[in-house]
């Protein structure tokens, strides 16, 4: 079968078509026909070496995919022959991507498509809407009433993070940098901050009368960490997907402030049967999100075949994508 193949790190252009064996069924897997998959910013920072040590065996990116099952395993009675899914499969180690024409998936990590989404509508969930899911609702525990602060609620996480928020009954505020990404947010129900105009003590003041925000969504991560703890109030909840850095975290104490970080691909990246089967159950409630039309993916204007993975690659790393960039597997129209 034909796959996008990176042989070594380096820029974009290290990806090649290439001829690979085409997976073979097992016990608890479904083979997938791939015909959409997605760029996350995890894929980039494997590619590029960045995250070299948890590149996929066969070279194959794409951590989303969204296909038809052509094949069942013994043990899977949740899905049958001609199903179309999707679900974050993963690109770790033993677990080949889905840039390719076909995925072997644990059926643990998928959920049926939405009725109301195409296939290239939905592979722009299942990564970003997870991650959301464990840092808001699983981790802060969001409640009806809350003041919820999502940093980057333009981004692919952070849209999804507002509508998360929302659907729990939370008032959702999101930092923007700019009119474009304060239309985006207040569309998804959040009242836009733009960053580059406010203090974080300015914003506090201004939205939350000097007590702080409930829950805290850094999305962004980097030194915006410290932001997220000034931003919170006292006895307050963040939640982050980018902490590796160092700083002084004495704040946490003067606060008393707890700090949930998420780091979705665990279950994956661990084998882990119990996470795989959290993360199937939380597709089936974003599912029921988006028939419901309480969720709504944000997706770029532009879709890739995976032929143009390149282009695509550079596009996200470029940081002048709107929206999550999805990918056209081969010989789909």
């Amino acid at each position: 079968m034909k796959a996008m193949v990176i042989k070594s790190f380096g820029e974009p252009e290290v990806f090649e078509i290439t001829e690979i064996p085409k997976p073979e069924l097992k016990p608890g897997y479904v083979l997938i026909r791939v015909e959409a998959s997605s760029v996350n910013p995890i894929d980039y920072k494997i590619r590029s070496g960045l995250l070299k040590s948890l590149a996929p065996e066969t070279g194959v990116l794409g951590f989303d995919v969204a296909g038809t099952i052509e094949g069942v395993g013994d043990g899977v009675s949740k899905f049958i022959e001609g199903e179309e899914v999707f679900g974050c499969s993963g690109a770790v180690k033993e677990q080949s991507g889905a840039l390719a024409e076909y995925q072997l998936v644990d059926a643990n990590l998928l959920a049926k498509k939405p009725a109301n989404l195409s296939l290239e509508e939905c592979v722009a969930l299942p990564l970003v809407s997870i991650t959301a899911w464990d840092a808001l609702v699983r981790g802060a525990n969001i409640k009806e009433g809350e003041c919820v602060l999502v940093h980057g609620g333009a981004g692919g996480v952070g849209h999804l993070g507002i509508q998360l928020a929302k659907m729990k009954g939370a008032k959702v505020f999101s930092t923007v940098s700019s009119n474009e990404k304060a239309e985006i947010v207040k569309g998804y129900g959040a009242t836009p901050i733009n960053y580059c105009n406010l203090s974080v003590s300015q914003y506090v003041e201004e939205h939350t009368d000097q007590k702080g925000f409930d829950v805290v969504f850094d999305t962004v991560g980097g030194d915006n960490l410290m932001r997220s703890f000034e931003a919170s109030k006292l006895e307050g909840r963040v939640t982050s997907v980018n902490t590796r850095i160092t700083c002084d975290l004495s704040i946490l104490h003067q606060k008393a402030l707890s700090l949930h970080v998420v780091f979705m691909i665990i279950p994956i990246l661990h084998n882990q049967d119990k996470g795989k089967v959290l993360h199937g159950e939380i597709l089936k409630k974003i599912v029921t999100g988006v028939e419901s039309e309480a969720i709504k993916p944000l997706i770029h204007k532009e879709i890739f075949p995976f032929e143009r993975i390149s282009e695509a690659h550079s596009l996200l790393e470029s940081g002048k994508a709107t929206g999550k960039i999805v990918l056209r597997a081969f010989g789909i129209e």
